[in-house]
């Protein structure tokens, strides 16, 4: 019975460490990018340009076929041998009998076909796309998976500030309890702070269901179970990771963007087509090889048994000569789209660099404010513990108790949004710059 209990104890400690462990910002993404189901999504893709591959090669390989046949001509045809060669009469005369069968075997091999060998050439390209596709697909998942998680970090800064207003509140309502019973303050100061507690409950109330909801979010994003606890750990502000990106133009280079990569391997693609199309003008050359048996009889059985052997080898030269313009037509609709896709690269360099600009301004800028409305929450919680004092003292009213505290809340406030936005933009600079991967590494 001990045996069993401690070999339960041991099967169950793992999981029981799983369900302890603390989850940082590195584990998250590391977890995601092997369990989100998109995964599996994108491997089937890579596999599906694999088999094309396979296919277009196949195209070139040799192609062996079989065929049978088994006829019973109900009525056999005649054919007129006309008067004069054999007599001064038309002969009627059937060159077949009732039954006939026929069985071949041919093998069938280009030779040269050069929209084939053009067709050929994509097969790398839609590999590497696929596995670009990939990768843009990882880069998706670092990216939400962040997002998520650094909201979960500002819900929380948020609970902590609102914890201490409601205790300050709390403290404050105790003090005028006494104060309206001794007969020295109105109940309506009392009323006043009242409201400010119970406003700063219900917000608290909000914020832990945001937070819930973006805990939630956070295991979607991971390919976590939703009903699972996940332990996400605490990160302050201070311990904020610097953006892996300097601010600077030089350090922006478009083959770091997966999109621009795709980009240039879609018009590379559109580049073979059209110069497959082109192709399918040129003549094309097969060798086979055909062997096969044949009989006639007046029943089943003797077509059979009279089977006598044949076989051929020989050379098909195909050369399309008018098509009513079809390939005329395919090949300038391939043209314009492979010059659209080439217009769509030069137009995507100019967009990707505004979007690194931009994402570099506004990162730059929302670290600014983080700082300054830090600094703000430091002076309006200098200016309320001032104030509180003069107000124990007896030198200040209530409203300017109240006034001070509600700034100090605005002050909280404005933190708490440019803080949101900074760690935001921080990783839209890396999405915008490329580098989702290397900020993932850094962590």
């Amino acid at each position: 019975m001990n045996r069993k209990l401690i070999t339960a104890i041991i099967f169950l400690m793992p999981l029981n460490l799983m369900a302890q462990q603390t989850w940082n910002l590195r584990t998250c993404i590391e977890y995601g990018l092997k369990n989100h189901r998109s995964n599996a999504v994108y491997a089937n893709q890579k596999r599906i340009a694999d088999a094309q591959a396979k296919e277009a090669l196949a195209d070139y390989l040799p192609k062996i076929s079989l065929n049978g046949t088994v006829d019973d001509n109900l009525k056999v045809q005649q054919t007129v041998i006309p008067g004069g060669i054999f007599g001064p009469d038309d002969i009627r005369v059937a060159f077949t009998k009732k039954f006939n069968t026929n069985g071949v075997a041919q093998l069938d091999q280009t030779l040269y076909d050069q929209s084939l060998i053009n067709g050929l050439k994509a097969n790398k390209y839609n590999v590497e796309q696929a596995g670009l596709n990939q990768q843009q697909n990882d880069e998706a998942i670092i990216y939400n998976i962040s997002t998520a998680y650094y909201q979960i970090m500002v819900y929380r800064e948020q609970l902590a500030l609102l914890q201490i207003n409601r205790k300050t509140y709390q403290k404050q309502i105790d003090i005028s309890v006494l104060k309206v019973k001794k007969g020295v303050s109105l109940q309506k100061d009392l009323d006043k702070v009242t409201v400010d507690l119970n406003n700063a409950e219900s917000q608290m109330r909000v914020a832990e269901s945001n937070l819930t909801l973006s805990e939630n979010q956070l295991k979607y994003e991971m390919g976590y179970p939703i009903t699972d606890a996940l332990t996400v750990e605490s990160m302050s502000a201070e311990k904020t990771p610097a953006p892996t990106l300097a601010a600077n133009n030089s350090q922006f280079a478009l083959n770091n963007r997966t999109d621009y990569r795709i980009s240039e391997i879609n018009a590379k693609l559109l580049e073979i087509d059209e110069s497959r199309i082109k192709a399918g003008g040129l003549p094309k050359l097969t060798a086979y090889a055909r062997y096969g048996t044949i009989g006639f009889g007046d029943n089943l059985s003797q077509s059979f048994s009279s089977m006598t052997p044949y076989s051929a080898v020989g050379l098909k030269l195909s050369f399309p000569i008018f098509d009513f313009f079809k390939r005329s037509a395919q090949y300038n609709q391939a043209k314009f789209k492979r010059l659209n896709a080439q217009e769509n690269l030069k137009l995507d360099e100019g967009k990707y660099q505004l979007q690194y600009e931009n994402a570099r301004t506004k990162m730059l800028k929302e670290q600014t404010n983080v700082d300054n409305n830090k600094r703000n929450i430091e002076l309006a919680r200098s200016v309320f513990s001032t104030t509180d004092l003069q107000f124990q003292k007896g030198t200040t009213d209530l409203t300017d108790w109240l006034n001070a505290q509600n700034s100090l809340k605005e002050a909280q406030n404005n933190y708490l949004k440019s803080l949101y936005q900074f760690y935001l933009a921080k990783v839209e600079l890396e999405k915008a710059g490329g580098t989702l991967k290397t900020f993932y590494s850094a962590l």
